[in-house]
């Protein structure tokens, strides 16, 4: 499974970092967990507000901290 949080690098950025780290943990998932800042590649997935979760190329959440258990749920085949 491949994760990529996007954003700049802001407060809100790292803690969606930290929250999906931590989701990954718990769920047991084997999962590539990638921050990206780069601001072409976060627009080229169709986002214009951060932070962002990509999972396996499908956007899950924009513009906004997710909720841990939110996450959990998103890992689940």
């Amino acid at each position: 499974m491949e994760i990529k949080v996007l954003g700049p690098g802001c407060p809100k950025c790292k803690q969606t970092e930290t929250i999906v780290r931590e989701a990954v943990a718990e769920s047991g998932v084997a999962a590539n967990v990638e921050k990206v800042t780069d601001i072409m590649e976060i627009a080229g997935y169709g986002v214009f507000g951060t932070p962002a979760v990509v999972i396996d190329g499908k956007v899950k959440s924009v513009g906004k901290i997710p909720v841990k258990k939110d996450v959990i749920q998103w890992l689940k085949p």
